[in-house]
């Protein structure tokens, strides 16, 4: 892989708008019609085609933030983490808290009565939330009368798809401490070792498991933390599992063999897993390597998507809610299709606004904390492009952002 990828030329940016208008569609399923997300069944819960969608961007992300991880230092490294995540997210939850949420309460109610008052108003969740917790789902009860929050005492949730962004964010603390610890640049092997270790317990949930078709097993949960709220222990491990292969894939490029009838028979592997059972011991190290050898053997006419404007971000944070007022307003009554255009649709546009007038600005201050890096000795490097730096999702969305733990009486977002 290290003789074909090009930072500059590869379809990780494709990969990652296919990524992120696959939990779109995903989503469609029990946004619009109350049912399972697609693939559920077909493939017995396992990987239904949000989840292959966000394993897939923990993978990208852990390969492209590895190479910005190598190249600055923990506090550079951190400072465009930041920017590449927090004032997207931050206008969404505006947008979101301030915009979509009355109009949606005024569509319903005829009033904004009681709206602002709510003990779970758009200013609770706008605290409750700035800094990935995602401790509030819903707003001021809105959103019962949809297919996904019918039943919900609280009200259905605006946006289930951030769910994802603070586990993204323990990753990359994560390679911010092996950075810091020069583990990245002259200890390599024992990032080989972490994979392993990780894996192992994932092993140990498959033979443990009943049968072959095994879901990630409870391990509880850690915290409560201040301001980042609670982290489900199985998440962390498996979503950190993904990122680690997408690592040490960068760290070990030039053993990563990349050849045709390999990925195909990954690609194969990938389905009978995700069909009848393994997908999480197998299907998920097959998946990564199909989506790098992907990222470097489509044709070269894909490699200008995401380069200039990625979208990939915007679309993973603005999908949810776009798809809520959707299904409020006019549902599936004009058909199926319809409902999927539309939403795509207005996704889109908020994608394009949330580039143009915010993420690409903020990604313009990349460099202000250089300053601040060489006071702490955090000199880069390397010399060269940051090729994470503006990636995402996946994130993350951020990097590769990517879907929807939240408590009772709200489903969890991750089963949507």
């Amino acid at each position: 892989m290290a003789d074909r990828f090009d930072a500059r030329a590869n379809s990780i940016g494709l990969l990652r708008m296919v990524l992120a208008f696959a939990v779109l569609v995903a989503h469609c399923w029990p946004l619009a019609l109350g049912r399972p997300m697609l693939g559920s069944s077909e493939t017995l819960r396992q990987a239904d085609v949000g989840k292959l969608a966000v394993y897939g961007f923990f993978v990208l992300s852990g390969f492209l933030i590895t190479s910005s991880a190598l190249r600055f230092g923990p506090v550079r490294y951190l400072w465009h983490r930041a920017l590449r995540i927090l004032p997207a997210l931050w206008v969404c939850l505006l947008v979101t808290a301030l915009v979509m949420a009355p109009a949606i309460a005024y569509y319903e109610r005829g009033t904004l009565d009681g709206f602002w008052g709510h003990p779970q108003g758009p200013l609770q969740y706008l605290r409750a939330n700035w800094l990935f917790a995602m401790d509030q789902w819903t707003i001021s009860g809105i959103l019962r009368d949809v297919p996904y929050g019918r039943g919900i005492e609280g009200g259905g949730p605006l946006n289930g798809s951030l769910w994802t962004l603070r586990y993204e964010v323990v990753c990359y603390f994560m390679l911010a401490a092996l950075a810091a610890t020069a583990v990245l640049a002259r200890a390599r092997a024992a990032m080989v070792l972490l994979l392993l270790g990780v894996y192992a317990v994932v092993v140990e949930d498959f033979v443990r498991g009943d049968g072959l078709a095994v879901l990630p097993a409870k391990h509880g949960v850690l915290g409560p933390y201040p301001l980042v709220g609670t982290f489900e222990k199985q998440l962390v491990i498996y979503l950190t599992f993904a990122f680690l292969l997408g690592a040490v894939a960068k760290l070990y490029a030039h053993r990563v063999p990349m050849t045709g009838w390999l990925a195909a028979l990954a690609a194969v592997g990938v389905a009978v897993t995700a069909r009848f059972g393994g997908f999480y011991v197998l299907g998920v190290p097959l998946l990564a390597f199909l989506l790098l050898y992907l990222a470097v053997g489509l044709p070269r006419w894909f490699h200008s998507v995401g380069r200039k404007r990625d979208y990939s971000y915007g679309v993973y944070i603005y999908a949810f809610p776009v798809q809520q007022v959707v299904a409020l307003l006019i549902g599936v009554r004009y058909g199926f299709v319809t409902y999927l255009v539309v939403a795509s649709a207005g996704t889109l546009v908020l994608a394009a606004l949330s580039w143009h007038l915010v993420e690409r600005p903020a990604m313009a201050l990349k460099d202000v904390a250089v300053p601040l890096a060489r006071r702490g000795g955090d000199a880069p490097a390397a010399a060269g492009p940051d090729p994470g730096a503006v990636a995402r999702p996946t994130g993350s969305p951020a990097d590769a952002p990517a879907r929807p733990a939240v408590t009772a009486p709200v489903p969890q977002p991750a089963d949507v």
